[in-house]
């Protein structure tokens, strides 16, 4: 038996889809009225409805389970607080879970912005989750995917092309060098299913990064050019600036445009080394310049 929060997800019903493909029972958790636990149903998984952040709903969701994938995360929230609540909570209730079963094998999805050196309130869960998982004192593994891209899905990049597409001049924060490494979703699911059974991977955290370094800059005249958009005009705005009118946005508007959050997104480096990942389970991520182009045309959110 092999339990995934969030398995309804987009990285989750991959995986799902991959597993339960390959001769192993699934049981998923996922939210009451999630539109995509029919899919998984379809997969011919056992779909569990609850909250991890409710130790009552996770209680017994690990029994008989000899693997946990804990994907089950809030990436992108309006009140910092659901950071806590369900990343940071969820992730030790569904730990308990696994640890009072005697789970064989914790694989935790973590996030590459857990290296940010001027951190997020997302990060900051992320970095305490992963704190609770290495202290739990079952076998574990994590894994830190860096911004990840499919045909559809991806929550922030679907955000990052909805920006791109929502002004005639596009507002770029910073002269746009940083350093990324997107992640096709495919890869991802990839290395996930490789850590399956793998007792090499007990006790480490893998860099789930793509397979080529890009500027943020460079990203995003490649997604204006798939998009059919190369000619919009790119205005670079001071990073200072920006974070003064992120400020005052937050006092005076309920969902600002301009957070903290996404300024420290766009301006640090994500530059993930993979190739522990690559030696270990065979890892073997795509280029963007390759991949990306394939998930394109696409319906923007």
């Amino acid at each position: 038996m092999i339990v995934i929060t969030g398995g309804a997800g987009v990285i989750g019903r991959a995986l799902v889809q991959r597993l339960g493909a390959a001769g192993h029972a699934i049981r998923v958790l996922t939210l009451p009225g999630d539109p995509n636990a029919s899919l998984v149903e379809q997969c011919g998984a056992e779909v569990r409805y609850g909250d991890v952040s409710a130790a009552d709903d996770v209680a017994a969701l690990c029994d008989g389970a000899a693997t946990v994938y804990h994907l089950a995360a809030v990436i992108i929230a309006c009140d910092d607080r659901l950071y806590r609540k369900i990343n940071v909570e969820g992730t030790r209730n569904v730990v308990e879970a696994a640890k009072k079963a005697g789970v064989q094998h914790f694989i935790h999805v973590s996030s590459a912005s857990v290296v940010y050196p001027k951190p997020t309130p997302y990060s900051l869960s992320k970095r305490e989750c992963e704190a609770i998982v290495r202290q739990s004192g079952v076998p574990f593994t994590i894994v830190r995917p860096t911004l990840v891209y499919d045909k559809r899905g991806g929550q922030e990049f679907d955000m990052f092309l909805a920006y791109l597409c929502g002004f005639p001049v596009v507002p770029f924060i910073g002269g746009g060098q940083a350093k990324k490494r997107p992640v096709f979703a495919g890869d991802v699911v990839e290395g996930l299913c490789s850590l399956h059974g793998k007792p090499v991977a007990y006790g480490k955290t893998y860099n789930f990064s793509g397979g080529e370094v890009v500027s943020m800059l460079a990203l995003s005249r490649l997604c204006l050019k798939l998009m059919g958009k190369e000619r919009k005009p790119i205005v670079h705005l001071a990073v200072p600036v920006c974070v003064v009118l992120a400020r005052l946005m937050e006092r005076v508007m309920r969902r600002p445009p301009l957070r903290w959050p996404v300024i420290a997104g766009v301006t640090q480096d994500a530059d993930l080394d993979p190739s522990e990942a690559v030696r270990d389970l065979g890892f073997c991520p795509s280029p963007v310049s390759d991949k990306l182009p394939e998930c394109f045309p696409r319906a923007l959110p």
